[in-house]
Parts: C-alpha cells; structure tokens; sequence
C-alpha cells in the first residue's frame, strides 16, 4: 500500500501526510493485520480422529487465508483456550492455546442455558412434558399456596424459555445475586419478586434457567445430568463432563457443564441442522426451529460486531457482517455460533472467569467476539 502511494504524483509533504493518515488508521484498527508470510506459518489443521470428519478450507469453499488470519489473531488472545471452525459438517480448522488442549472439558457456562433448553425439548418429546403453555407452579406445587403474587401463577414455561418470566436479573440487586451463589434455590421461587407481568419484558435471569431444569428433571423423574448424557449426548457421540448440582441435588439449569470444544461443537452442529446428527433426530426440528426464533429483539447490546442481539428459547440471535446467527454464550466469551446460510459452525472456549465480574472479564470477552465476528463478516456467500 504505502509503495502505491509512494509512486503516486503528488507533492513530498502531502505523500507523507497520507502515509501518516495510512499507519494512523492501521494503528487504530490494531494493526495492519498480519503479512503473507506469517499467514503461510499458521497452522489450524484438525487432529485425525474418529469424532470428527475433517477437512480443509479449500476444499469446502472457503478461503485459506481468512482462516489463517482468525487463527493468527486468536493465538494473540491470553484468555483462549479452543477455537473450532466446523463447515459442511466437517472440522475445517483446530487449535488450543493458552491452557487448552483437545482433551480439556472446558467450563461452558451460561452454553449450558442452551443445553438445558434441548433437554426440555426431549422432554416433551417424550411425553414427560406437554406443552410450554404448562404453568410453573405446576411443578413446584409445595410452594403454590404460598404464592402473594398472583402474577406468579400465570408464569409459564415459555415464558421461562423467552425469559420472560418476570423474575428480575440477579445483576440488578446484590442481594439477589448472593442468592444465585447460596446453592438452595427451589424456595426463591416464592422469595423472588417479579418485576415485569409474566410474557411481556426480556429480562435474563439465571435462576429462571435453573428453575427450568428442575421442572424438566421433575417432569421426568430423573437429574439432568444423566438425562442429558443418555438422551443428547450419546446419541452425538460425545461426553458431558461434570455439572454441579444444587444443595437439593439438582443440576445447575444456568451452568457449570463441561465439555471439549469437539463436543461443544457437534451441540452447535445438531441445532444446525435442525436437531438430526447423523440421521438420528434427536431433538424434534420444531422444537429447535421455535428455540432460534427471535422473541425478544435488542435484548441486549451490540457487542463487537454483533448486532441488534435478540433472545430465543435460551439461545442468542444477532447480524454479524451480512449474516443472520444464533449463538450460545457462556459468560468468560465461550461461544458455540451458528451460520446457517453457511452451513457453518464457529466454538470458542475460553478462561470462565469463574466468579469474576467487572471490566476485566469484559475486556477479554469482547475479544472473543471480536475474532468471531471479524471472521464471519469477511466470508463472502456460498
């Protein structure tokens, strides 16, 4: 570029000042980006192993270079640990950094929400539930008469899925958030206030997501963990590593699974494709048609190129470059992205940041999604 302007017909003084412009610009936009060379160094290739079909860029349309330059950009980030690029339902691209490796079972975080979400789907796939319209309370009839709110009794369970419950977000009240961390939670579903009319307000709240898993371990007479490992995880070939259970023995709806980055994204890979794996439906396509809808559009904001945010049945929407994506997002920047128009699956895991909070968590979580969404915005359209 600065050999062009060089060769330009203009004045000394005004070729200097455009160059000065030129290395201003790339400072601020962090860097030039990385030179030929050091593009051709960078390598993604996917280990050879029985889990996964792989592939290269090439071969499933998409340039090389691109990825060179996500996985050049993401070796630069210190909270890291995996980053996977799954295309045509074939592990393109593969690498760990930091304190990553193919083994580790990463802590996902707020990705369990989404898993948590596929798990009730079964369950009323199964006939254990019947339908979203159910109420709440139905489920924690011990509480019922103890209901001041008659609001409360109006709460369903796709309210809950839409987190729009009414349940105010814990973040809100320091209060209610120690509340989040006592590990005794059936009892606040009368404790807590609500804050908005059942259906009507996006608000997230953790417990509602709590609340959800143990309606679907109720409903089922059985604990998440096992449920989810029978019924969504071994059909995918993959394996849930551990899930902490609350003080009354249920697993947190909110978080705290682990999973590798390999099987995070066969999760990623089974609601890309309307919730069949291998020609086994697992999860009914309606249901993951109705879980990555929109219900809620701008339920949060616009976060390093992902845009106009919008919540489903415990999954993210958003635009990012030319794209429509749905997302699952763990708190730290763990993110399991799916483009649907390109067939295409991006996981990233990374330092849970586990009960931190604050601008220096955030800092590293915008960058996650920063390298995400810088690459999906540079791929052209099939």
């Amino acid at each position: 570029m600065f050999n062009s302007i060089q060769n330009l017909s203009l004045s000394a003084d005004l070729r200097v000042l455009i160059i000065a412009m030129c290395l201003l610009l790339c400072f601020v936009n962090a860097g030039c980006g990385p030179s030929a060379a050091q593009l051709e160094a960078v390598d993604y290739t996917p280990q050879v192993r029985e889990d996964w079909q792989t592939s290269t860029p090439v071969a499933e349309g998409v340039d090389p270079d691109l990825v060179a330059e996500l996985y050049f950009e993401a070796a630069e980030l210190e909270t890291l640990y995996g980053l996977l690029v799954v295309k045509n339902d074939k592990l393109i691209a593969e690498d760990y950094f930091n304190e990553g490796s193919i083994e580790q079972k990463a802590l996902v975080q707020s990705v369990t929400k989404s898993i948590t979400s596929a798990l009730l789907g079964i369950a009323l796939d199964q006939g254990c539930l019947s339908s979203t319209e159910q109420k709440m309370f139905a489920f924690f009839p011990e509480y019922s008469s103890q209901i001041t709110d008659p609001r409360k009794n109006e709460i369903t369970i796709r309210d809950m899925l839409q987190m729009r419950a009414g349940f105010p977000p814990e973040e809100s009240d320091q209060t209610l958030w120690e509340a989040v961390w006592s590990g005794n939670y059936d009892h606040l579903v009368i404790d807590f206030p609500l804050t908005n009319d059942p259906g009507t307000t996006f608000q997230y709240s953790n417990l509602t997501a709590h609340w959800l898993g143990m309606i679907a371990a109720r409903a089922c007479n059985t604990d998440l963990e096992s449920f989810g490992q029978e019924n969504l995880f071994n059909p995918l070939g993959a394996e849930l590593g551990s899930w902490r259970k609350d003080l009354d023995g249920y697993n947190w709806g909110a978080g705290e699974v682990h999973l590798t980055a390999r099987d995070a994204a066969k999760f990623g890979r089974l609601y890309l494709h309307d919730g069949e794996f291998e020609g086994k439906q697992i999860v009914s396509a309606d249901w993951v048609h109705d879980s990555l809808q929109t219900y809620s559009e701008d339920a949060y904001q616009n976060i390093s190129g992902f845009r106009e945010i919008g919540y489903g049945y415990q999954w993210w929407s958003a635009n990012v470059g030319d794209y429509a994506v749905n997302f699952a997002w763990g708190h730290g920047g763990q993110l399991i992205v799916l483009v649907d128009e390109l067939d295409m699956v991006v996981v990233v895991t990374a330092d849970p940041f586990y009960e931190e909070y604050g601008s220096q968590f955030w800092r590293h979580e915008k960058a996650n999604f920063k390298l995400v969404a810088n690459f999906i915005a540079s791929l052209p359209g099939d």
